[in-house]
């Protein structure tokens, strides 16, 4: 495709005001969100502190339509499109390659806030380039009668096939469960060019950017270390796969093959460095023992597949070990669709990650930029325990804008730092990095604590304390769109919407299970109200012995 020059009109044509003088063509800045950087100011909030940015006009507001800079000439619409699919639907894409520019616009208002809260702290890449995002002032693209937008459109509606008809693709063969052929939950990765090591912490890390990992397998077939990893859900897949297949991990180094595995569910023995399965914690570790099922094993390889990933590796030895995690922050990934800038030592092996702070395998979350009149330990519970288990939660004491919570371990300290950093909470931008404690310490018998800290070890609201829960399954992103469950017969739709308007909520929809009146889907204003309704309602009494569950949905109404 040759670079694209919009003729006259084309910008009016799409709703867009022309370049010259436009606030989405600053020659020399770019406006974050609420923010801008003046020329004294690191432009810190694109994880670049080398170039500096100069703001020459006021902040957009937040808007559903994002401008995107200084994209690579010879990206695809489908890469574009990628760095939006983690945060929500994508209806619609303006290319501009002869200006570097693009304009992406979102479902909705709300993903495309999230969307910019992450890349805010995390500047995303495209073919190894940093391209920096920031809201329109424009509310819709109009692109109906713009040339050169067939591909555009096209790269659009094989995503949309793919989030409306449950991967029924247009023009692809489907199974009877209405599946594509060939795509399953199952991704297998190849990992080529391998001069740094890969772990399994590693893979995590950039895969969960995309939706919640269940398992990972990795071992060496034909000397190439490679890995077959499970989603929650098969649309997962598909978005990890067009996003990373054929990315780098390092620089110029490590790189991706993505496939999709004929298998539809993996068999996990063993929680080790080599194999993981994320809902199954009662694991035993296995030491010497294979990691991977014998009939995956026929599938894959021969007898002692799983042989050290880092064979070739330039003599590289392992960096970490597991259930000492990598700890890496998802900051550190940027996008999961660039390299990874690192440096190493020959010396040790070990993987310096730039930017990268806390400790390896920490289960300790910092909490901050809180609304100290309205957080408690119990509303952190709540929210965070979406995530995972909260054994404990310390609001500090001097500074209650902050709060440590802490995690039954430290994937599902990841998990919940993946879907809450960038959220808002009680008008508030939360931040969720990991924290330099190893623990929360409880108070000392009579210090002084006013009930900040608070240990929740033993709570029966755990909602993964039992292996293999089916909760595993359904960990979402925030979402306008929360699932209900546990309703009592008595308990009708005004009771419920009357239930969560009283919390300050705007209810826009609600529908019950056609076949099953204990579950239903209510969808709220703004995903700010939906976080702030879970954590008030969750586990509320309707009577009856009848306490409400409430959790994010990836559906809508």
């Amino acid at each position: 495709m040759g670079k694209y020059l919009p003729r006259p009109g084309a910008w009016e044509r799409a709703g867009l005001h022309p370049p010259r003088g436009s606030d989405e063509l600053l020659p020399s800045g770019i406006t974050y969100g609420p923010f801008t950087m003046s020329s004294s100011t690191p432009a810190t909030a694109n994880g670049n502190d080398s170039k500096k940015f100069k703001g020459d006009r006021s902040p957009c507001s937040p808007s559903r339509v994002l401008h995107l800079r200084k994209i690579p000439n010879d990206v695809t619409e489908a890469e574009v499109i990628s760095l939006g699919l983690p945060f929500g639907k994508v209806t619609n894409l303006l290319m501009l390659k002869g200006k570097s520019q693009a304009f992406l616009e979102m479902a909705s208002e709300e993903a495309a806030v999230t969307m910019v809260n992450y890349y805010t702290p995390v500047t995303p890449h495209l073919r190894s380039q940093p391209v920096y995002i920031q809201y329109s002032n424009h509310r819709e693209l109009k692109t109906d009668n713009l040339p050169n937008q067939a591909r555009a459109q096209a790269a659009l509606q094989a995503v949309n096939a793919v989030q409306s008809g449950g991967l029924a693709l247009a023009g692809v063969p489907t199974a009877d469960g209405g599946l594509p052929l060939g795509q399953s939950s199952v991704l297998r990765i190849i990992v080529e060019n391998l001069f740094y090591p890969v772990t399994l912490e590693v893979l995590y890390q950039i895969f969960s950017k995309f939706g919640t990992v269940l398992k990972i397998i990795t071992f060496t077939k034909n000397n190439q270390f490679q890995a077959l990893l499970q989603y929650s859900d098969p649309v997962n897949a598909h978005y990890a796969k067009m996003a990373l297949d054929g990315q780098n991990i390092y620089n110029a180094c490590c790189t991706l093959r993505i496939d999709f595995s004929k298998l539809t569910s993996l068999n996990v023995k063993y929680n080790n460095d080599k194999s993981r399965d994320f809902t199954r914690l009662d694991l035993p570790s296995g030491d010497g023992q294979p990691s991977i099922d014998p009939t995956m094993a026929a599938a894959f390889g021969t007898p002692g597949i799983i042989s050290s990933p880092y064979a070739g590796a330039a003599g590289f030895a392992p960096a970490i070990g597991f259930p000492q995690a990598a700890g890496l922050s998802v900051s550190a990934v940027p996008s999961a669709l660039g390299p990874l800038a690192i440096t190493t030592s020959a010396m040790t092996g070990r993987l310096a990650i730039p930017g990268v702070t806390g400790i390896p395998g920490n289960s300790v979350l910092l909490v901050s930029n809180l609304n100290p009149d309205a957080i408690t330990p119990d509303g952190l519970f709540i929210l965070f325990g979406v995530y995972g288990d909260v054994h404990r939660v310390k609001i500090m004491f001097n500074k209650k804008e902050n709060a440590l919570v802490q995690m039954a371990d430290a994937t599902q300290s990841q998990l919940a730092m993946n879907h809450l950093n960038g959220q808002k909470l009680y008008g508030k931008v939360l931040r969720v990095t990991l924290s330099k404690h190893q623990t929360v310490q409880l108070p000392r018998e009579g210090q002084e604590d006013q009930g900040l800290t608070k240990d929740y070890s033993n709570s029966p609201l755990h909602r993964f304390k039992k292996p293999g829960s089916k909760n595993f399954q359904n960990i979402f992103p925030p979402s306008a769109t929360l699932h209900l469950s546990n309703i009592p017969p008595s308990i009708t739709v005004e009771d419920l919407k009357s239930l969560f308007g009283n919390t300050g909520c705007n209810v826009k929809n609600f529908k019950f299970f056609p076949k099953d009146r204990k579950m239903a889907l209510i969808q709220l204003g703004s995903v700010e109200e939906a976080i702030q309704a879970l954590i008030e309602l969750h586990n509320h009494n309707l009577g009856e012995n009848h306490h409400l569950r409430v959790s994010f949905s990836k559906s809508t109404i």
